[in-house]
């Protein structure tokens, strides 16, 4: 479905409700620049990390599609353990129904993040998903998400960024703005979902996406992906 949540006049603060969910394939690949190819990017990546009997674990899943297409490209190995943890259980309804469609097992916990237990985990995803996590929160999630996993385990995470200057942040959202009109979003919508996303979306800089990562105890983290404010990390333990 095309995703024309915010033609009309908002009444909330953005929530990942049935609405939203419905769309929200649409909604994706229309707001995040090269959104299939981080995805693509994401999946191969794991890939050279993920053996049989994996345990991979995607934290804000959504609709399940990274797990999906994992599983897609993944064949050869065998008993891959698929988690999907979402709060959303209008997006785990959606992704279940699209997982049974294209014949891939996933264990969908719909549950606050902080209630779940990934331990064990080989790869965890968490694509567009730290950025809805409260600042005082995120530190606490990332070092749950290291001791989750086991040593020599990954953690591939995608986020909105922002700037270190005010100028080029400026100059950066207004590139991202003509990008989304290019994409057949209106002025008003796109005013209306800056209004819905507002104190619920909180981007971090490169640099504190990083030092976030390595004060967790991470061996390593690189920047891999980056569009204009959109980019793609990889942690390794």
């Amino acid at each position: 479905m095309t995703d024309k949540v915010f033609n009309k006049k908002i009444k909330k603060q953005f929530e990942f409700d049935e609405e939203v969910a419905s769309v929200f394939d649409d909604m994706l690949e229309r707001s995040i620049p090269y959104y299939k190819e981080m995805q693509r990017l994401s999946i191969a990546l794991a890939n050279n990390f993920l053996k049989d009997d994996a345990k991979v674990v995607d934290l804000g899943c959504s609709t399940a599609s990274t797990l999906i297409e994992l599983a897609k490209s993944s064949k050869e190995l065998k008993n891959l353990n698929l988690f999907g943890v979402d709060s959303s259980e209008a997006m785990l309804d959606f992704a279940s129904k699209k997982a049974n469609a294209y014949g891939v097992d996933i264990n969908f916990i719909c549950d606050d993040i902080f209630n779940v237990d990934f331990s064990n985990s080989n790869v965890i995803f968490a694509n567009y998903t730290l950025q809805f996590i409260r600042p005082l929160l995120r530190e606490k999630l990332i070092s749950r998400i290291f001791d989750s996993l086991e040593e020599g385990g990954i953690f591939i995470f995608c986020e909105k960024i922002l700037a270190e200057s005010n100028l080029l942040n400026k100059q950066l959202i207004d590139e991202y703005y003509n990008y989304k009109k290019n994409q057949g979003y209106s002025e008003f919508e796109i005013s209306q979902k800056r209004e819905a996303l507002e104190n619920v979306l909180i981007p971090y800089t490169q640099k504190e996406n990083e030092k976030m990562i390595k004060e967790a105890g991470f061996s390593h983290c690189e920047m891999v992906f980056k569009w204009v404010n959109f980019a793609l990390f990889i942690a390794i333990k």
